[in-house]
């Protein structure tokens, strides 16, 4: 019964703490009241207090920094990365689907992005991304692979939209799938040559501003990757 009594108690000042950080507008790296001032604050015990930071450090709202107190964290995407990750892992009877789901969310989010791109790519964004696809193609014309590369277009890719989430979001999408591939033992696309190409595909589109063509590039970019996952959740080389 104690138990579950404190649950409610911990998420009670959980709620606290974060409005606590609202109220007095304190951004990323900014210190939090001391726990005595917090105990004061909330009118709560010393555990409470120090249960409700351990649970919000785990979400990266706050940072505790032992020896120098406790600070507001940078509320990444990293609990989701790794919630996403264990759940995809998780499935072991279906690894085919579970990372197809992942899959999907990135190749809808990035196919409805890839259209506003068109209208607000730059040429000298245009001209970083064409050299992000040259440094691919020197990667794999000597045997390399390139993940890291890939990574940085779809990065560069999205700039000009001004959105600060963007890169995040899909660089979480990124990393679970990097991450699941390597827990699996799957190998890289062998195909370093098709992965250029339809990278390259992708900025053709967008220098000729065409918006469905750049959609239908990206849309053959992603269609290859679910074929590249689904041969090596089964072990075809």
């Amino acid at each position: 019964m104690r138990r579950m009594s404190e649950e409610p108690r911990t998420s009670r000042v959980q709620r606290q703490v974060v409005q606590l950080i609202l109220d007095r507008r304190l951004t990323a790296g900014a210190p939090l009241p001391t726990e005595a001032e917090l105990m004061e604050a909330l009118g709560v015990s010393r555990n409470s207090v120090r249960e409700a930071l351990k649970a919000l450090q785990a979400l990266d709202i706050v940072e505790i920094r032992h020896g120098y107190g406790t600070y507001v964290g940078q509320a990444s995407l990293t609990p989701l990365v790794d919630g996403l990750t264990f759940r995809t892992l998780a499935r072991h009877d279906d690894d085919t689907g579970a990372l197809a789901e992942i899959l999907q969310v990135r190749e809808v989010l990035e196919e409805g992005l890839i259209r506003r791109v068109a209208t607000t790519v730059t040429e000298a964004e245009l001209d970083r991304l064409e050299g992000v696809v040259t440094r691919m193609e020197s990667a794999g014309g000597t045997g390399r692979s390139f993940p890291e590369l890939d990574r940085e277009f779809h990065e560069v890719l999205y700039a000009s939209l001004g959105n600060a989430l963007v890169p995040q979001l899909l660089g979480a999408f990124w990393t679970v799938f990097r991450r699941v591939s390597g827990a699996r033992g799957w190998t890289d696309d062998p195909s370093p040559e098709i992965t250029v190409r339809r990278h390259r595909d992708i900025v053709t589109a967008l220098r000729a501003r065409d918006v469905e063509g750049a959609q239908r590039a990206m849309a053959v970019h992603f269609r290859g990757i679910e074929a590249r996952a689904a041969e090596e959740s089964r072990g075809v080389s």
